[in-house]
C-alpha cells in the first residue's frame, strides 16, 4: 500500500490502521451513518473495514482514514472510491457520530478531491447520496456539487435509491480559485 498522507489544519487523512477498527465499527453501527444499507453488525463492519486497505493495495487509491490532529482519534473516512460497476469516480465520506457537526466531512473531502483531480487525473467527481440524507446533501452542496438526479449502484445494491451529486474538475478548480 502506498504511504500517502494528506493534511488540513485539523485533520490527517492517512492509511488505515488495525487500531481504527473499534471506532469504525461504532461508526457503521449507528443508523445515522448508514443511510445506504443500514447499520452493520460487527462481522459485517469487519468485512467492510477491510475493503479500503484492499482498494489501496489493488487500485492504488481508496478512501483515507480521517484522524483528528488534536486528539489522534479516528473520525471517519473520506476519499476516492470506484468499485467495479460504480456509477462514477466518487469521493465518498462517512463520519463517526463524534465528528458530526464540525465541518470535518467538507474539510476532508476538499483535500481528497484536490488529490483525486491532481494525482489520479479524474475529470469529474460524484457523491452517491441517499435522497433522505440531508446532512450528506449539505456536504455535497458546500463542496460545490449539484444533484444530477437518480443513480444506480451495481448489484446487490441496485435496489437502493440514490441521487448522484457531482461536478467536473473544471468546476471544482474554478470554485477553489474563487475561494468558495
Amino acid at each position: 500500500m502506498p504511504d500517502i498522507q494528506l493534511e488540513t489544519d485539523r485533520l490527517v487523512l492517512r492509511q488505515w490502521r488495525l487500531g481504527d477498527f473499534d471506532r469504525y465499527a461504532e461508526m457503521f453501527a449507528h443508523p445515522g451513518t448508514c443511510h445506504i444499507g443500514g447499520p452493520l453488525a460487527l462481522g459485517d463492519a469487519w468485512r467492510r473495514f477491510l475493503q479500503m486497505p484492499g482498494a489501496w493495495s489493488l487500485q492504488g487509491f481508496g478512501m483515507f482514514a480521517i484522524e483528528e490532529k488534536a486528539s489522534g482519534l479516528f473520525m471517519g473516512q473520506a476519499g476516492p472510491w470506484q468499485p467495479a460497476g460504480w456509477p462514477g469516480t466518487e469521493v465518498g465520506y462517512a463520519l463517526h457520530p463524534g465528528a458530526w457537526g464540525r465541518g470535518y466531512a467538507t474539510e476532508a473531502c476538499a483535500v481528497a478531491m484536490d488529490w483525486a483531480f491532481d494525482v489520479l487525473g479524474w475529470t469529474e467527481i460524484i457523491h452517491s447520496i441517499d435522497p433522505a440524507n440531508t446532512p450528506s446533501q449539505n456536504v455535497a452542496r458546500r463542496l460545490g456539487a449539484r444533484n444530477r438526479g437518480p443513480g444506480r449502484f451495481p448489484a446487490p445494491l441496485d435496489t437502493r435509491h440514490i441521487d448522484i451529486w457531482g461536478q467536473t474538475r473544471e468546476e471544482w478548480r474554478a470554485r477553489r480559485r474563487s475561494g468558495a
